[in-house]
C-alpha cells in the first residue's frame, strides 16, 4: 500500500475507524513553595525537558514516550497517544500515563539541580476518553453526554474523588466523550475508574436513543432531586456535589452512595468486563461493596496529590503482556524516533503529526511532504522501526 497526499475527504480521514481510549492529566506548579504558572515559568516544556521533543502546537511537544507535554492555562498537562480498545487497554494507557509522568519529573528535577530551586507536580485533574463512532452528530453526542451524567457520577466518585472534589463532568469532544474527573494519585484506582468508564459509554453509545427514560428501561437507578448543570468549561455537563440533594462527597457514611454505584455495575459488568483488566475487574468490585477503600474514606485529600511522581508513581501490579505498547503507542513512538519507512521502494522520514490520528512524512527521493493516517500505518509496524 503507497502512501498518497491528503485529498478532499481529509478532514474525515482525520477520524479514527478504530475504538480507542486515551487519558490526561493535568498538573499545578508549585515552585519553592509558592504556586506558579509554567507558562510564566517556562517559555515552553523545552526549558526542563531533555532528549528529542517533536513540535505540535503552541507549547505542545511529544516526548520519547509518545505522551505530549503542553501548557494550558496555568497548568501543565499531559496526553497520552491513543491506545485501540481491548481488553486491558486503560492498564496501557495508565502505564503510558504514568511513564510520562515519571520523563516530566525527571526533567523537573533535572531543572532544579540546575537552577538551585524546588518544584513540586500537585495532581489536579484527570480526563478519561473514549471514541464513540457511527451516526452521531453534535447534538446526538451532548444527549449522550447527559445521559452519562446521570450514570457515571457515584461510581466515578468512590473510585477517583476524594473529600475536596466537586464532582465529575462529561463533555462531548467530536468523535469521543470526555469524562473528568479529579487526579487519582493511585494509579490502580486511575486504571479502575477508567476501566469502568470505558465500558458505560461503549455500552451507552449504541443505545438506540439518549433519552432519559432509558435509565428505567435499563434497571438503572435515578437520584431523585439530581439535576446535573452545564459544564464550567467548554460543552458538556457536569454534576457537581451541589447539584445534588445533599452532598454526597462530604458525609461520613457513603453506604446509599456505594448502593448507587453497585447498582450501576451490576447493569454495565458484562461491557465493563469486556475491557478491564482482571485486576482492576476485581478492585471496582471491592471498592463499591467496601472491601476495598475509597479515597472517600480517607479523613482528608492523602499527601500524595501534592508531590505527584515522587510521593505517588506508577504501581506495577500488572502482568507485563498486558502492558505491551499498543499498535498506535508503536506508530507514535516510531514517528518520534523519525524511524525510516519504506514502502513501494520509496523511503519515508517521518517529521511530524497532525493530532493523535494522522503522521506526516517527507519522501525522501522528492522531499514531498505525505501525510497519511495512524491506521494505514498499522500494516507496516513489521517492517518500521527497531
Amino acid at each position: 500500500m503507497a502512501l498518497k497526499a491528503s485529498g478532499k475527504l481529509e478532514r474525515e480521514r482525520a477520524r479514527l475507524r478504530l475504538a480507542a481510549v486515551g487519558l490526561e492529566a493535568e498538573f499545578a506548579l508549585v515552585v519553592d513553595g509558592m504556586p506558579a504558572r509554567p507558562e510564566d515559568l517556562f517559555r515552553d516544556p523545552r526549558a526542563f525537558l531533555r532528549g528529542s521533543l517533536m513540535h505540535r502546537v503552541g507549547t505542545s511537544y511529544q516526548v520519547p514516550t509518545g505522551a505530549a507535554v503542553y501548557f494550558d492555562t496555568g497548568v501543565i498537562e499531559i496526553a497520552t497517544p491513543v491506545i485501540e480498545l481491548e481488553r486491558g487497554c486503560v492498564a496501557r494507557a495508565g502505564r503510558s500515563l504514568w511513564e510520562s509522568i515519571g520523563y516530566v519529573r525527571a526533567g523537573l528535577d533535572d531543572w532544579q539541580r540546575r537552577t538551585g530551586r524546588t518544584v513540586r507536580l500537585v495532581g489536579f485533574s484527570t480526563h478519561y476518553n473514549v471514541s464513540v463512532e457511527g451516526r452521531r452528530g453534535p447534538r446526538a453526542l451532548d444527549r449522550l453526554a447527559r445521559l452519562l451524567t446521570y450514570i457515571l457520577p457515584f461510581p466515578v466518585m468512590l473510585l477517583a474523588l476524594n473529600r475536596r472534589s466537586t464532582g465529575v463532568g462529561v463533555r462531548p469532544r467530536g468523535d469521543r466523550v470526555e469524562i473528568t474527573a479529579d487526579f487519582t494519585p493511585s494509579s490502580t484506582m486511575m486504571v479502575a475508574a477508567g476501566s469502568f468508564i470505558t465500558g458505560v459509554v461503549r455500552e451507552v453509545a449504541a443505545w438506540p436513543s439518549f433519552d432519559l427514560r432509558r435509565l428505567g428501561v435499563a434497571g438503572l437507578p435515578r437520584v431523585r432531586g439530581f439535576a446535573p448543570m452545564p459544564h464550567t468549561s467548554r460543552k458538556g455537563w457536569l454534576a457537581r456535589v451541589d447539584c445534588f440533594p445533599r452532598d454526597p462527597i462530604a458525609t461520613d457514611d457513603h453506604a446509599e452512595l456505594r448502593r448507587v454505584a453497585l447498582q450501576v455495575f451490576q447493569v454495565f459488568r458484562r461491557s465493563i468486563a469486556r475491557v478491564a483488566d482482571p485486576l482492576s475487574l476485581r478492585l471496582i468490585h471491592a471498592v463499591l461493596t467496601g472491601r476495598a477503600p475509597s479515597l472517600l474514606d480517607l479523613p482528608d485529600r492523602p499527601p500524595e496529590y501534592e508531590d505527584v511522581g515522587r510521593l505517588c508513581a506508577w504501581q506495577p501490579f500488572y502482568p507485563e503482556a498486558l502492558l505491551e505498547r499498543s499498535r498506535f503507542e508503536r506508530v507514535v513512538i516510531n514517528t518520534l524516533a523519525r524511524e525510516r519507512l519504506v514502502v513501494a521502494g520509496d523511503d519515508y522520514t517521518p517529521v511530524g503529526m497532525q493530532g493523535w490520528s494522522r503522521v506526516i512524512f517527507r519522501r525522501m527521493r522528492d522531499g514531498q511532504r505525505i501525510t497519511m493516517h495512524i491506521e494505514d500505518l498499522l500494516d507496516h509496524l513489521q517492517s518500521w522501526g527497531r
